[in-house]
């Protein structure tokens, strides 16, 4: 019984400390869309982005994003031409980033299946334009598989995005970015 019960301990302490070693995820396939459509757009002013990289960091509560510009894909191919040359100006602006932090880190259980809600602020940048941003996310664990989704809205004109009259009324001066990701532990050698 005392063998048993010292085996038990050892495999509680050593489970532990495994899941403790376990503080960082990473995706390279995050999505990441927006949706900048109006009752008066003719076409779909939205795009999707399957490329977004993400390090969470659970030890520190430290939440990161990378998106490339030119990555997004719209609808039509004249669309995404005229997001890239005019109005996110991709090749001068290559990319969007968030910097933050989770708020709650500690009412997120990532070793237990369930569902959680993370409160998430830090800094977006777009266009060259770093702005606060305060979200929340839901973070779902499966099976040991971790997944994320957010939704938030930004406004063009607050990122120096400039949307000309002619197609002021075509294109929402709010967009909705949507983020999905699914991490995986990240190895580190």
């Amino acid at each position: 019984m005392k063998k048993n019960l010292i085996v038990s301990l050892a495999f509680l302490v050593s489970t532990s400390f495994f899941a403790a070693g376990q503080s960082k995820y990473f995706t390279r396939n995050g999505k990441v869309s927006f949706d900048a459509n109006t009752k008066s757009s003719p076409d779909k002013v939205e795009a999707k982005n399957e490329k977004a990289t993400s390090l969470l960091d659970v030890s520190t509560s430290q939440l990161e994003f990378a998106v490339l510009m030119k990555a997004f894909n719209f609808e039509k191919a004249l669309m995404q031409e005229h997001f890239n040359e005019n109005y996110a100006e991709s090749d001068k602006f290559p990319k969007a980033t968030f910097k933050g932090t989770i708020k709650n880190m500690s009412e997120i259980n990532l070793a237990k299946d369930g569902s959680y809600t993370a409160k998430v602020s830090g800094k977006l940048t777009i266009h060259g334009v770093t702005k606060d941003v305060e979200t929340t996310a839901l973070f779902v664990v499966k099976g040991g598989t971790i997944s994320a989704k957010s939704d938030f809205k930004v406004f063009l004109t607050d990122y120096g995005i400039e949307i000309p009259s002619l197609v002021q009324d075509k294109i929402a001066k709010e967009a909705t970015i949507s983020v999905e990701v699914t991490y995986e532990l990240l190895k580190t050698s």
